[in-house]
């Protein structure tokens, strides 16, 4: 099978453990173990826990207390909508390989994260790129999206809050959006890991699970909630569909690792607290950027409404790749060029990350600035 290279993935993997400042990072501030079991206060509980753990394959589709704990994280979900996969990557992959056959047509919002263009492209797929545009505050047009549309369309792809823009489509937008897709009879698949730090109350965006019967949601536990390194995902979606996705699931993963999910469930059980210093951290992050931008003669953006990642118009002639690298060259700073999104002109930042970290990555920046 063959497949594009995965741009961002690229650029990360040659520099991110090259920089001083990684301003292209796009999680949450990542929890260490020990300051998750102080939040938690299951210090004892969970190492009583992993002790008597035996190191088998563990319930296949994820156990039951976490599939139940992923469900309330919606409004309509049940623990038999919910499937634990190897990170939303894993999530998103499975979808893909269930739902697209050679033939399907395909649209997906772009930019956004590259599976969503990809693999269905891979496997065999006509897509349709339904472009997001700086003066529409990076939100989709639905008129687009509509004359997109055919009786053959499969699937519809998302990701909300968008990655990289951070723009939020708010329920009512994504209930056009699920009412277009129930003409041609096509899924909508939404990537929604970035779901639960909105920067308005109530700070959790409207699931597409939750609102249309064919609505997929895929999300996992390393942005919101800041853990990456457990590599635990889910797929919330129709019973039926969960039933097809299990069947690929069966080739690829069996089950997900049992350490990773005591710890999810450990998590969730205490989400509110998680998602609470989320919140604040973005909050605080996204006003020190905003302010920054301001304060810039050839940088601008428009803000984000959710997620952690925004894109960074730079007035400099040079290509965004070249750019990228210079400006770690030039003052350690990190980011990903636009080009490994479709969005020449545009640099990605990951404004999450330790506040000083941030603050320090964005006056290195500026003197970077200063001196072209």
């Amino acid at each position: 099978m063959e497949i594009e290279d995965f741009g961002v993935e690229i650029w990360m993997n040659a520099y991110e453990n090259n920089c001083t400042y990684n301003l292209a990072e796009t999680c949450v501030d990542s929890l260490t173990v020990g300051e998750l079991l102080d939040l938690a206060g299951e210090r004892e509980s969970i190492l009583d826990e992993l002790s008597a753990m035996r190191l088998g394959y563990g319930a296949i589709a994820g156990r039951e207390d976490l599939r139940e704990l992923i469900a309330k994280l919606y409004t309509g979900q049940k623990a038999g909508n919910i499937l634990t996969t190897h990170g939303a990557i894993g999530a998103n992959a499975l979808v893909h390989q269930t739902l697209v056959e050679p033939g399907d047509h395909v649209v997906a919002i772009v930019p956004t994260y590259q599976q969503h263009y990809s693999i269905p492209r891979s496997l065999g797929a006509e897509v349709s790129l339904l472009p997001l545009r700086e003066e529409n505050g990076f939100l989709p047009d639905l008129e687009e999206l509509a004359a997109l549309l055919t009786p053959q369309t499969k699937l519809i792809a998302l990701n909300n809050p968008n990655n990289p823009t951070g723009a939020l489509i708010d329920a009512t937008t994504l209930q056009k959006i699920a009412d277009l897709a129930a003409l041609s009879g096509a899924w909508v698949l939404c990537d929604e890991v970035y779901r639960g730090i909105d920067q308005q109350a109530p700070h959790v965006t409207a699931s597409i699970a939750d609102l249309y019967a064919k609505g997929i949601s895929t999300a996992s536990m390393s942005k919101s909630f800041s853990m990456a390194g457990l590599r635990m995902g889910w797929i919330a979606a129709p019973e039926a569909l969960i039933e097809r996705i299990m069947i690929h699931r069966d080739y690829n993963t069996i089950s997900v690792g049992m350490i990773d999910e005591a710890f999810a469930a450990m998590a969730l059980r205490h989400a509110e607290k998680i998602l609470a210093r989320s919140r604040e951290l973005t909050a605080t992050n996204l006003s020190i950027l905003d302010a920054w931008v301001q304060e810039q003669e050839h940088i601008s953006f428009v803000k984000p409404g959710g997620g952690t990642t925004a894109l960074l118009k730079y007035s400099a002639a040079t290509a965004s790749h070249d750019y990228a690298v210079e400006i770690l060259e030039g003052c350690g700073v990190l980011f990903t060029p636009g080009s490994a999104l479709g969005m020449e002109g545009y640099l990605r930042i990951g404004y999450a990350n330790e506040t000083e970290v941030l603050r320090a990555g964005l006056a290195a920046f500026a003197e970077f600035l200063n001196r072209g």
